[in-house]
């Protein structure tokens, strides 16, 4: 044990000498020997708080964010220096329920000096190796003394922005998206501020590098590019010991879990263990769009196999070569896995589940929703996003939305999960029961328009939408036959909205409504051009991934992009900064609502449904408080008290990415 605890005293002597300088160079009130008895008791000090933290360690020292916070306090009171520190933060300096904001992440706390902390104080070229804290040559000369970069950096000090402008100037040069994603990959891991300042201050031109459509390539490919893991991998390897696994991750203080099995990546299907791409981009979007910690973040994978043929044969593949698991394995494995993240993060972390096959993407939701604070995005934040869409759209077609009739292509996890959501805002609207709302909205799925004949073969999620009809084979059928005002695209099939389906619903529609949502852009049902060419310039368009704008008949038509990033990352951060302990329906009304409001008579005028995502984060903010009030009003809150202004409290909580001054 002695020998274990030997090595942390010349490191916290060095570490823990007293701040300032003096004319001949050397530290005030030491005498320039690393070994002066003014040092040696810091660091005895110091020894001792490590040595107690190993007693008490049950499998070695103990670093969560508790024991750094102890270590903080013990060296403030040997320091008596007076300097701000992190344990002196009021409430506004905390988010969801009061979790202490340790490592300085959030707005309300950029004037505050930081101690950039591992598992001691970092410095020297561990620094610079550490994502959370290294500044590169933005480093102040002072800071260079102080934390032992002298040598390690060339002489020159350069600013955050002049940072930004040479790495997006880099950036632009690579004519691949892919090479982009790359990039910014590299980037996360080596300079964490300066990435999400890159991504904030340039979202509409990252977002489809970071996210779809790039990601989707990337995750086909990640085994080729694979380089440095991200987050945890969780495989039927580790079947009995997931609670272990767990507590590999060296943060605590957790938040948002966004997790995938990788059986239905975007509209690419099984790509296995090599869908983590997908929960790293959405937290990096949960942190760039709204503002939640990048520290109280966790990616994970649970790879329990895969049936894509060709990965199994990829010798660059990085997961299981086996078979998916199935029926009650695949069902012990998750609960054990559920039952460990909330076991070791507690009752307020929101589990995100992404990319899920269809039959269990419901079955989990249906699950977990009333024992664990879950969320999947592919059937609720899909929904939300588009529900707003289509409040949005009524000021410029007219009518309510019971006023109108539905008709989707794909009846799975996003078709189903918007019909539902749809159907429920027109039952609060109308107080009418959502029975008779559901008669208004059609599913077409791979067997034509689902419909009561059908009922007893159809999977459970379609069964509330098979209506009284005379059985229909395709979709241009179902749209003769329906006459639907709104035509909405969920099939993860390419051009499947043709040029006759486009024209038949136009013929009987001034101004139709047609999104188009499937992702990546491969995938979309019709592009932008393809609508607005097709519709005579009449269409309301909106697609899942970007499209460029589209001239006709000399007038310009801005395509809106129904994506789920305006509304995943401003709900989680509602959700945590108000504590919420469950997910309601409401809270995504309440979402979907907020999001609407955010549409200006100016998106209007270009025939925009959706607000541009130049002010994502303000957006965010109304979304994320609009939900916290849901949950408040709903009793699911668990912070106490509710703040008064509930925009300002979130704007406070939001991560900033700007450098701090470390002492």
């Amino acid at each position: 044990m002695r020998a274990l605890r030997a090595p942390f005293l010349p490191l916290l002597a060095r570490q823990w000498q007293y701040q300032g300088s003096s004319s001949s160079g050397l530290r005030s009130g030491c005498c320039g020997c690393h070994l002066c008895g003014e040092t040696r008791g810091l660091a005895a000090a110091a020894s001792a708080w490590w040595w107690s933290r190993w007693c008490a360690g049950t499998r070695g020292f103990v670093t969560s964010a508790e024991a750094k916070g102890e270590m903080e306090s013990t060296m403030k009171g040997i320091r008596g220096d007076g300097a701000p520190c992190v344990l002196d933060m009021d409430d506004a300096a905390t988010v969801g329920g009061g979790v202490e904001d340790t490592y300085g992440e959030d707005r309300a706390t950029e004037e505050q000096l930081v101690t950039p902390w591992t598992v001691t104080v970092a410095s020297g070229y561990n620094l610079l190796r550490d994502p959370r804290y290294n500044k590169g040559l933005a480093f102040t000369e002072k800071e260079r003394e102080t934390h032992y970069l002298r040598g390690l950096l060339p002489p020159t000090v350069i600013s955050q922005e002049l940072q930004e402008r040479k790495i997006m100037q880099n950036i632009r040069q690579y004519q691949l998206p892919l090479q982009r994603y790359m990039a910014m990959m590299d980037l996360q891991e080596g300079n964490e501020r300066l990435f999400y300042k890159l991504l904030i201050d340039n979202v509409e031109e990252l977002l489809p590098i970071v996210y779809t459509p790039t990601v989707g390539e990337a995750c086909q490919k990640y085994g080729s590019i694979f380089s440095r893991p991200q987050g945890l991998y969780i495989s039927l390897k580790e079947k009995g010991k997931i609670l272990e696994v767990l507590k590999n991750w060296p943060e605590r203080s957790i938040q948002v879990i966004v997790v995938t099995d990788g059986e239905r990546i975007l509209g690419l299907g099984d790509l296995g263990c090599q869908g983590m791409g997908i929960p790293v981009g959405k937290l990096s979007l949960y942190t760039a769009l709204g503002g939640v910690r990048p520290s109280s973040c966790l990616p994970i994978t649970l790879d329990v196999g895969t049936n894509n043929e060709q990965l199994l044969n990829d010798e660059f593949y990085i997961g299981l070569r086996q078979r998916r698991a199935t029926g009650q394995e695949y069902a012990d494995f998750l609960h054990e896995f559920m039952s460990a993240v909330k076991q070791n993060y507690g009752e307020k972390v929101l589990i995100q589940f992404e990319d899920f096959a269809n039959h269990n993407a419901f079955d989990l939701l249906a699950r977990y929703g009333t024992t664990h604070l879950v969320f999947n995005d592919d059937i609720q934040g899909t929904a939300s996003v588009v529900l707003a869409g289509l409040v949005a759209a009524l000021k410029l077609v007219g009518g309510t939305l019971a006023e109108h009739t539905y008709l989707f292509l794909g009846a799975g996890e996003a078709g189903t999960g918007i019909a539902e959501l749809i159907a429920l805002e027109m039952s609060r609207q109308t107080e009418t029961p959502i029975e008779e709302c559901r008669k208004k909205i059609w599913l077409v799925d791979s067997k034509g328009l689902i419909v009561s004949t059908r009922k007893e073969s159809l999977q459970h999620f379609k069964k509330p939408w098979a209506h009284e009809h005379e059985h229909v084979d395709n979709l241009l059928d179902a749209v003769n036959a329906i006459k639907p005002t709104v035509l909405i695209g969920t099939s993860g099939k390419g051009q499947t909205f043709t040029q006759e389906v486009v024209e038949a619903i136009s013929s009987f529609n001034e101004m139709p409504i047609i999104l188009a949502l499937s992702n990546p852009t491969s995938q979309a049902e019709c592009t932008a051009e393809q609508a607005y060419t097709w519709s005579k310039g009449r269409a309301v368009f909106a697609t899942g991934s970007p499209f460029d704008p589209v001239e006709y008949n000399g007038k310009i038509h801005v395509p809106g992009q129904a994506n789920n990033a305006y509304i995943f990352p401003g709900f989680g951060l509602g959700v945590v900064m108000s504590g919420a302990i469950r997910v309601h329906d409401d809270m995504l009304l309440a979402a979907s609502e907020a999001l609407a409001q955010q549409v200006t008579q100016e998106n209007f005028d270009k025939g925009l449904i959706y607000p541009p995502f130049s002010n994502i984060r303000k957006i965010s903010a109304h979304i994320a408080a609009n939900v916290a009030a849901k949950a408040y009003e709903l009793g699911l809150a668990s912070r106490r008290p509710r703040p008064k202004d509930l925009v300002k409290y979130a704007e406070s909580c939001m991560y900033s990415p700007i450098y701090r001054n470390y002492r």
